[in-house]
């Protein structure tokens, strides 16, 4: 639960307190407190305090006027708030910079975890602030990857990560190239009946562009957008949701990708990874469409499917 309160001293803050009943627990309480208290970044959310008093568990961060991005993308039509696209594309770019920034530049690195439009914070000016790192993790210089059990939001996750456990930074890279669909899309990753059949948002979003129609993903609330700048960030989404994690370049570069009007070296594409939690059975599946893979739920079980 999210509040908002006032300080002595006047700030606005907005306060999270956690339910008896929340999934967070006390552990990650305390590796949210510890991984954000010393990170300062324009485009991450500032720690202001927080109550660790049992059964009173309060975080109090800065106080964000424009709220959550999927309320900005996928609130009520009735809502005041309009992105167009450069607001759009400035929240994807502030968004990679802030990922950049605990990836590459932060020591110890860090790995979020739980990227997702709820979790991208908008300011007055509409600049995009990472919340809530309740499942972050750190990464040491010498560690590349860390054995960690699975959390997440489905629609989000990278297959290797949702299968194996196996957390790289390049989970985070996969879940931001989700986001930038959703940004541009308008449209939740989280449903899956896109493109008039049962589909991931990902899936239809790869289906357009082997069939050319990338612009029919544009969200029609964006009256007027420059088609090939909109083209080159829904690419730059495909390369990060590469099935293979080597696949997906780092935060930096893709900060470099859509900052600067680059070629993009299409001949590189596969088709995206995907996983899928059937929700009636502990079943998982990750498929990859088209030139891709088939995994079953069975990790080591591996399937290459011959290109259509």
């Amino acid at each position: 639960m999210r509040l908002m309160g006032t300080l002595k001293n006047g700030r606005q803050v907005a306060v999270k307190t956690l339910s008896a009943g929340s999934k967070q627990g006390v552990r990650e309480f305390l590796t949210e407190i510890k991984t954000i208290s010393n990170v300062k970044h324009p485009n991450l959310v500032e720690l202001v305090g927080c109550c660790v008093q049992e059964p009173n568990r309060i975080l109090v961060y800065e106080f964000v006027e424009n709220n959550s991005l999927d309320r900005a993308l996928l609130g009520s039509r009735g809502s005041n708030i309009r992105l167009d696209w450069r607001k759009r594309s400035a929240i994807c770019m502030g968004t990679a910079r802030g990922l950049a920034f605990l990836h590459e530049e932060h020591v110890p690195h860090i790995v979020h975890r739980d990227i997702k439009a709820s979790n991208i914070l908008l300011d007055r000016d509409f600049n995009p602030k990472i919340g809530d790192f309740g499942l972050a993790k750190l990464f040491p210089d010498d560690i590349t990857h860390i054995s960690t059990r699975i959390a997440g939001t489905t629609g989000y996750l990278a297959p290797e990560y949702a299968m194996g456990g196996q957390l790289t930074m390049k989970a985070d890279v996969y879940s931001f190239g989700v986001l930038i669909l959703e940004i541009i899309s308008g449209k939740s990753s989280a449903r899956t009946n896109w493109g008039g059949s049962n589909k991931f948002l990902l899936e239809w979003a790869w289906q357009l562009y082997e069939e050319g129609k990338l612009l029919e993903l544009v969200d029609p609330d964006m009256v007027e957008f420059p088609e090939k700048e909109v083209i080159r960030y829904m690419k730059v989404a495909f390369f990060c949701t590469q099935a293979a994690a080597s696949r997906r370049p780092m935060m930096s570069q893709v900060v470099d990708m859509l900052s600067k009007n680059m070629r993009l070296n299409e001949k590189q594409l596969t088709a995206p990874g995907l996983f899928q939690d059937s929700g009636a059975s502990s079943q998982k599946k990750s498929s990859f469409e088209s030139t891709g893979y088939q995994f079953s739920s069975n990790p080591s079980s591996i399937t290459q499917l011959a290109p259509r």
